[in-house]
């Protein structure tokens, strides 16, 4: 398997697997009313491959928290025929240790916290997605120690 940047030729790929993995409507999340407009983190864009398929692809776009720059990663998805082998927490994996080094402090995403507390991630009381996100799936991980304290509030859109 091979982890690469995510290409223009891969988009209508990587989109066909986001439809596959995910319900539909899945743009009408509010994840995605922060997306819009805004480019992603290109370098924090992976798509993993093998024999030239698609099997798992991950984005990352910048948003803030009280005027603070935050990593929000998602989607990531995984194809139904690669589940289970590990490769959604290999791009996982690939994408914090990326953003590390980019310098990014804080990232966060919308997501269940028994499965991304294994990547060290935990619930942000303080930080609030647009409605109708559920509180309890707001995560957060530090790249660098103290990068969340003192950080919360309404999480807006990049550039507003």
């Amino acid at each position: 398997m091979e982890i690469a940047i995510e290409t223009d030729d891969d988009w209508w790929e990587v989109e066909a697997l986001f439809d596959l993995s995910f319900a539909p409507g899945r743009e009408a999340l509010s994840s995605y009313r922060l997306r819009d407009g805004v480019p992603p983190v290109a370098d924090l864009c992976l798509v993993a491959r093998e024999y030239g398929i698609v099997g798992g692809a991950i984005r990352n776009w910048p948003v803030r928290v009280g005027g603070k720059p935050v990593l929000l990663l998602g989607p990531v998805a995984v194809h139904p025929t690669r589940q289970g082998e590990g490769l959604g927490g290999y791009l996982m994996q690939a994408a914090i240790e990326k953003a590390r080094k980019l310098g990014w402090k804080r990232v966060m995403l919308v997501g269940d916290a028994p499965y991304y507390a294994r990547f060290g991630f935990v619930r942000l009381s303080g930080v609030i997605m647009p409605p109708p996100t559920n509180p309890d799936r707001v995560l957060g991980l530090e790249l660098e120690s103290g990068a969340w304290d003192g950080v919360g509030g309404a999480v807006a859109r990049f550039n507003d």
